[in-house]
């Protein structure tokens, strides 16, 4: 990261950082609230680089989202540049899985230490990202600004949970994504950020996927439909009708500066 300022500016961090957990705390919300999880690059056909000035330049320079490659990318170089010990980790997906599923390692996460504990900080799942640190030696559920969460011993790996409400008011544990605390190296995520960008069988080049927190809720885009789900699990939804609508969304909704990404209208209208 070259420009840590400008970076907290466009998180909206108030006061000044420092090496302690209401930092993290604010660091992770604040990013998620502010940078959406969106993947527009693949949608549209465009590379997603990994390269650090340039995930800056897209995230921060150009009020852009992205994907947890990136996300977590920024928030670890971020918190680097404070003076945090950050590992990067490799996560498999299980949204919509079972636990007892393998998929490839498609997530990125991160392990930070702090005041001598360790640190789960993810600002880039997407459809239900943790909005605040998740202690690595706790077995109980976590509290966050959003849902609640919590890790499991899962064999040889461990797994990330979030609580959520059914349409009959019932809650229920979802699995997130599994995962084991062997350290990534940035060359790690390179090929599965390319496939995930390049593959016609990857959701998210098939699709469009844009997520982010509000301080009461979130809105999600999946395709066409636009759903907001308040904290009570009050859930609302709306079908875009075409492109013009689409980029309305994009940034009353999102904060998306979609103005320079050619070629959407066209790839939005190709969608069932």
């Amino acid at each position: 990261m070259q420009d840590l300022p400008a970076y907290l500016r466009r998180i909206g961090f108030i006061g000044a950082p420092r090496t302690d957990l209401a930092t993290l705390r604010q660091m992770v919300l604040k990013q998620a609230l502010a940078i959406p999880f969106e993947n527009l690059d693949a949608f549209t056909g465009r590379h997603v680089s990994l390269v650090s000035q340039d995930v800056e330049g897209k995230l921060v320079g150009s009020r852009r989202g992205g994907w947890c490659f990136e996300h977590n990318l920024l928030l670890g170089n971020a918190l680097r540049l404070v003076g945090f010990n950050v590992q990067d980790l490799a996560g498999r997906v299980l949204w919509g899985r079972a636990v007892t599923d393998f998929p490839a390692r498609t997530h990125r996460l991160l392990r930070v230490e702090c005041d001598g504990s360790h640190y789960l900080l993810d600002a880039g799942f997407g459809v239900l990202t943790p909005t605040a640190p998740l202690d690595f030696s706790v077995r109980e559920p976590q509290a966050t600004p959003h849902e609640r969460f919590r890790l499991r011993n899962l064999d040889v790996d461990l797994l990330l949970e979030a609580e959520l409400r059914d349409a009959a008011g019932v809650t229920y544990w979802a699995p997130l994504y599994r995962f084991d605390l062997h350290p990534q190296w940035p060359i790690d995520f390179e090929a599965t950020n390319y496939q995930l960008a390049r593959d016609p069988a990857s959701q998210f080049v098939a699709g469009l996927r844009i997520a982010q927190p509000r301080p009461d809720g979130r809105y999600t885009l999946r395709d066409r439909e636009l759903t907001w789900r308040d904290r009570g699990g009050h859930v609302e939804s709306r079908h875009l009708a075409d492109a013009s609508e689409l980029r309305g969304v994009l940034r009353e909704t999102f904060g998306i500066d979609e103005g320079g990404i050619t070629g959407l209208d066209e790839r939005f209208a190709r969608l069932a």
